[in-house]
């Protein structure tokens, strides 16, 4: 009973992977439930059985049309036929409801001098997503929620670059908190922290198109940036930025000036050259913001004409 082919069938139908064993041709001997269950819920069914099918052959064809897991798993199938021992290999596999992701793994083993491939596809969505998560976060503020520093300047390179490329302006805004330290004192850190928050949240709504990215930079200065954007296109956000925050109506009694939390924002634009680094464009509005603060605070320095 023990090596019957209906024995092993069952065993190979209770693992979740989805299995399939092939000659040294690359052709199809046998699937488990697990394949055939996933090709018809993924209408990637053969009209008759699998059994005799060229699997190779059908990612060769794949590979010819430019799809990347079609490339791959043919080249990997074509080097464990060649003798590799393994090859495994990771890609996505979404569909219209789901983000999903496979690891194939095709091995090979010897019976009665012939050579046999089994290629399994196992599921590991979870872990993609833990990965991803664990990324982003590495990737944000964990106060706020927004990205950190880091992750800002990575953009701005990138965006510096790509602007460059097509002769774009780019504009970035630095905002500072006014009095925060003040804030801080009167309340307490807990009711600063607070502040942060709701100011974060305010900033995203403003950060809306591929080219755009708001940070908290440090502290209590964030930091925005917007591709293909001068300062006089971006100047009216940074009006509904400050309106809003003053709209928050976050009590700073204390404050010498006014008694709820302001932002001073220093605003500047500049078009990437090979003379120019994205450095030279953070001195450039890191200057207007201390413009503003030294003409009083709860202003906005620009360059804009």
């Amino acid at each position: 009973m023990l090596h019957s082919p209906e024995f092993l069938k069952k065993i190979l139908d209770s693992i979740s992977e989805h299995i399939v064993l092939t000659d040294d041709a690359g052709v199809i001997l046998m699937t488990n439930r697990g394949w055939d269950l996933f090709g018809r819920e993924n209408e990637c069914q053969i009209d008759k059985a699998w059994a005799g099918i060229n699997y190779l052959e059908i990612c060769e064809k794949a590979a010819e049309m430019g799809d990347e897991f079609g490339i791959a798993a043919s080249e990997g199938i074509r080097q464990v036929i060649d003798g590799q021992s393994c090859f495994q290999f990771e890609y996505p596999c979404h569909s219209p409801s789901e983000r999903r992701w496979f690891m194939m793994v095709a091995d090979s083993f010897q019976h009665a001098d012939r050579k046999y491939l089994v290629i399994a596809h196992r599921n590991i969505t979870q872990r993609k997503l833990a990965e991803e998560r664990t990324l982003e976060l590495a990737r944000q503020d964990g106060l706020t929620g927004l990205f950190n520093r880091r992750t800002f300047e990575e953009f701005l390179q990138n965006e510096w670059r790509r602007c460059a490329r097509l002769n774009l302006p780019v504009s970035v805004a630095m905002l500072d908190i006014d009095h925060f330290k003040i804030l801080n004192d009167t309340y307490g850190h807990q009711h600063g922290d607070e502040c942060l928050i709701r100011i974060g949240s305010v900033l995203k709504k403003y950060a809306r198109r591929p080219g755009d990215m708001c940070a908290r930079y440090g502290g209590e200065e964030f930091v925005m940036v917007f591709g293909n954007s001068t300062s006089a296109q971006t100047l009216p956000l940074m009006h509904g930025i400050m309106e809003e925050i003053r709209m928050l109506d976050i009590a700073n009694e204390n404050a010498p000036v006014l008694k709820r939390v302001t932002v001073s924002i220093g605003l500047a634009t500049m078009r990437p050259s090979g003379a120019m680094h994205q450095q030279d464009l953070m001195k450039r509005a890191d200057d207007l913001l201390y413009r503003a603060k030294n003409n009083g605070r709860n202003k906005i320095a620009t360059d804009a004409s």
